[in-house]
């Protein structure tokens, strides 16, 4: 694996990654990212979707992203995370609308 990069190409291995996750839970969820300008090259904004309904956002620092995407046991802890928020997300039901933009 490996760690660093930058933030776009940090961002497309993240968004691989949760779908790739995510998808296991449910093949209809999408993974949404939040491009408030705010955000680019310090954190990113996750969410997952499944029709009109947006589950809670994801916070991620991009160092922190960067810095770990090639440890092993940080991956696992991530994608056992995504999975637990997919599996509560398909649960509830009790997620925000989605809005267009």
């Amino acid at each position: 694996m490996f760690s660093g990069g930058t933030y776009h190409e940090v961002e497309r291995w993240l968004r691989n990654f949760i779908t790739a996750h995510a998808k296991r839970v449910d093949p209809r969820l999408e993974v949404v990212f939040d491009h408030d300008d705010g955000r680019e090259g310090t954190s990113y904004g996750v969410r997952l979707r499944l029709g009109h309904r947006l589950a809670p956002t994801l916070e991620l620092g991009f160092r922190e992203v960067a810095d770990n995407r090639g440890t092993l046991a940080w991956c696992a802890t991530l994608a056992e995370h995504v999975k637990r928020l997919a599996r509560e997300f398909i649960a509830d039901g009790a997620v925000a609308d989605a809005s267009p933009r």
